[in-house]
């Protein structure tokens, strides 16, 4: 009751109609066919299997507890949300907007060093707001209660390589519900860079470091890509690339039209102004795309991979409860500290953590919230991964370049001895249950349609 209550107090102050399925725990997002179109709106947190109040890999945490203190501060946040955040967004993008046209215009000006740089610096801010605070959070629906079809989750088409059909496939359905399990989220490495020290050792991890700067340099084409090859990792044997086919051409068709607005037309806008300017305009446009590149990978790394982010086995999520999801959400995430502009700069991922439990909550409410999650996390005793972003970058490049040699062995830390104790409850579990369960049966049972997982904490009150 007490749910209802407060979808209702939040619909008459935002003077929206909320649907029954628009804001449950704990992902409000599209469902979206593998062919990347809408399907139906749905929660992405299947129905509840089991509901033990300790999950195996949680140890004596009260997962109910836990669950009920989560959902409480994202119901108060959602019954508050109003005017003040919706001119918030609209502001940002009205900025963006100025300073993409401002930073084109010096670029067009660029054979002078002091407009070049000015240009590159506006343009390279706007590509950087656009992608972060505005195109990756709108794709989330985190704006869509404002029911403004030009700021809305099913018609944004963001300043990006990637189109932003496959971004809600790849990143929201698939990453944000099976966060940091291995072999269920593809953005664990990304399929090119070996994270996990428990993880085997190839050959091809010893040009990691390589792969580690280029994929840097060019993350909007690595982003564009990583849904095509979530295809292809499935089976590559058995791979119908005929089925393939519509969502490869939707990706080529993107990146072309990208590089063509960015390095073709816009240059050729300076052409009256001779050869020089040309080239100018397109080293300018150039340079702002590998800058929020390199920004945007770092920002993006530091919130998933330092030291002490934890990874997850598929036996560790099985039967896993709202309160496990909660759990796992924060021990697989990592905040750095900053400032306001830090924040916005961000997309306000500086603040992973709060971003991974409430994915779909407004990302200005993230440094608001953060202070009463770090405090729910230290009563149950679950630790809250922060630190400067010099810090966790340090730890994600020392983690690159050491698994990146084939001595490299896990730490004997409480991560670890937890993550392989886990593993042996988990499998001594299992041969309770059936002395023939295989491991590919155990597999099938994560694998299912999303009625078949947790039902939400609030659902059940």
């Amino acid at each position: 009751m007490r749910v209802g209550r407060n979808r209702r107090r939040c619909s008459r102050s935002l003077n929206l109609t909320l649907s029954p399925e628009s804001h449950i725990y704990p992902l409000s997002l599209s469902l979206f066919r593998h062919d990347g179109r809408p399907s139906v709106t749905t929660v992405l947190v299947p129905q509840q299997i089991a509901s033990p109040t300790v999950d195996r890999h949680t140890g004596d945490v009260d997962l109910e507890q836990l669950a009920a203190e989560l959902d409480a501060v994202r119901d108060r946040t959602l019954a508050s949300l109003g005017q003040d955040d919706a001119e918030y967004i609209r502001r940002v993008i009205r900025w963006q907007r100025t300073l993409d046209a401002g930073g084109r215009a010096a670029l067009l000006a660029g054979i002078l060093p002091p407009a070049w740089l000015a240009g590159v610096a506006m343009l390279s801010t706007a590509k950087i707001l656009e992608n972060m605070e505005i195109g990756h959070n709108v794709l989330h629906g985190q704006w869509d209660w404002m029911r403004d079809p030009e700021i809305h989750s099913t018609t944004w088409e963001w300043d990006h390589a990637c189109p932003s059909s496959q971004w809600k496939h790849s990143h929201n359905f698939i990453h944000h519900r099976w966060t940091n399990v291995d072999g269920m989220d593809r953005d664990i490495g990304y399929g090119a860079i070996r994270i996990d020290p428990n993880s085997e050792w190839h050959l091809r991890h010893l040009a990691q470091p390589v792969v580690f700067v280029t994929l840097a340099l060019m993350f909007d084409i690595g982003i564009s890509l990583h849904d095509n090859e979530a295809i292809y990792a499935q089976n590559p044997l058995k791979t119908d690339l005929e089925a393939a086919q519509p969502k490869l051409s939707e990706s080529w068709d993107k990146v072309r039209r990208q590089a063509a607005k960015d390095f073709v037309y816009f240059p050729l806008l300076a052409s009256p102004l001779g050869l020089p300017s040309v080239v100018a305009a397109l080293w300018g446009t150039l340079a702002a795309n590998v800058i929020r590149n390199l920004w945007t990978f770092g920002v993006i790394f530091c919130g998933h991979f330092p030291d002490n982010v934890r990874i997850f086995s598929q036996e560790e999520v099985v039967e896993e409860t709202p309160g496990g999801w909660y759990y796992r959400q924060v021990l697989g995430s990592a905040n750095f500290t900053g400032r306001p502009l830090s924040h916005l700069m961000t997309g306000h991922l500086d603040h992973q953590i709060e971003h991974h439990l409430f994915p779909d909550l407004p990302s200005n409410r993230y440094p608001e919230i953060a202070p009463e999650v770090q405090k729910i996390c230290e009563r149950h005793g679950i630790a809250y991964n922060t630190g400067s972003f010099a810090k966790q970058f340090g730890t994600v490049v020392r983690k690159v370049l050491r698994l990146s040699l084939p001595s490299s062995r896990p730490k004997d830390t409480s991560e670890h001895k937890s993550k392989r104790e886990s593993k042996r409850a988990s499998k001594a579990s299992s041969k309770t249950k059936s002395e023939h369960e295989s491991e590919d049966q155990a597999t099938s049972r994560i694998d299912q349609p999303t009625t078949d997982r947790p039902a939400t904490a609030m659902s059940q009150k």
